[in-house]
């Protein structure tokens, strides 16, 4: 029995995505035209590939015993598609990178333009965390991490600046009615914009100076989710709502503008950076070759 190509690419979107809306949003089709293509495939089969109710979308027994044996067939058929890359002048597909939302904001605006300046026939999907996820998730082929962040059997290539610092600040009309802090431990009595990750865990503030580390837990009125609405904080900041520490480079701006002033500049605590890491057991598509190219000539790097 033959089934139309795209009723297959829709089955298995579906599949592995859990569902219509999810599926149509990581192939950037829509949720009815996926739900029609599996109507009509399972009109053509005369079988039931999934269990529909209001909330979920399941597989049918018949539909998993398809998917055991279409899955690998459709990898091998991407696969056999992406070798054809090595014959054009520039490769082309989809690439998919998964990325805490610091790396979008502070490591990718300087490397995505010119990379896609030069690779035009490659389209860059950016997954932007507001929390670590598996860097596979959504069907992204690679991700960055730093890294207490990354994952075993990886291969891991530097990218963006190597070192980083968390910067302390606040604006000027907060200083002038709480006073300067003149110690790390001077926050504990100041109010301070702190973070929760998904996980509830709102870390402690982190602070070296000749060897000597200082992990404080601050208090403050405002709590906000790591990623997702740290803009959110910058502003509150600024506003004078409280203290801040976050990326020296996010708040540089606000520096330079005088719209926050620097805090215990010489305790902030300086880290490596972000890597570009990707599964080496599996098959490199094309466009996340050349990604990896073109990180490597800017910075000359080599794998860990």
């Amino acid at each position: 029995m033959k089934l139309d190509f795209a009723l297959l690419n829709a089955i298995v979107a579906v599949a592995n995505a859990g569902g219509f809306r999810e599926a149509a949003r990581v192939t950037g089709s829509n949720p009815s035209r996926l739900s029609d293509a599996v109507r009509r495939a399972e009109q053509q089969l005369g079988v039931r590939l999934f269990n529909r109710t209001t909330r979920t979308v399941a597989l049918t027994e018949a539909g998993r015993a398809l998917m055991e044996r279409l899955q690998p067939a459709m990898s091998e058929v991407d696969a056999a598609l992406d070798a054809i890359n090595r014959y054009r002048t520039t490769p082309s597909g989809t690439l998919r990178l998964n990325v805490p939302v610091s790396a979008a904001r502070l490591v990718l605006p300087a490397i995505i333009p010119p990379f896609l300046a030069q690779y035009p026939d490659i389209r860059l999907e950016i997954v932007a965390e507001s929390n670590v996820q598996d860097v596979f998730r959504d069907n992204c082929d690679a991700g960055i991490r730093y890294d207490e962040s990354l994952e075993q059997d990886m291969v891991a290539l530097p990218i963006g600046p190597r070192r980083q610092r968390f910067a302390a600040a606040a604006a000027p009309a907060y200083l002038q009615r709480y006073g300067l802090p003149q110690h790390p431990r001077d926050l504990i009595s100041h109010n301070c914009i702190r973070g929760r990750y998904a996980s509830g865990v709102m870390p402690e503030w982190e602070f070296t100076r000749e060897g000597e580390t200082l992990r404080i837990q601050v208090n403050g009125s405002l709590v906000v989710s790591v990623g997702s609405a740290v803009e959110l904080a910058v502003q509150a900041a600024i506003a004078g709502s409280g203290i801040i520490y976050l990326f020296e480079e996010w708040l540089r701006p606000s520096f330079e503008s005088g719209a926050l002033t620097p805090l215990l500049e010489p305790w902030w605590q300086s880290f490596s950076g972000p890597w570009l890491y990707y599964n080496s057991r599996r098959l490199i598509p094309a466009p996340l070759q050349a990604f990896i190219n073109f990180i490597r000539a800017q910075g000359q790097a080599t794998d860990i």
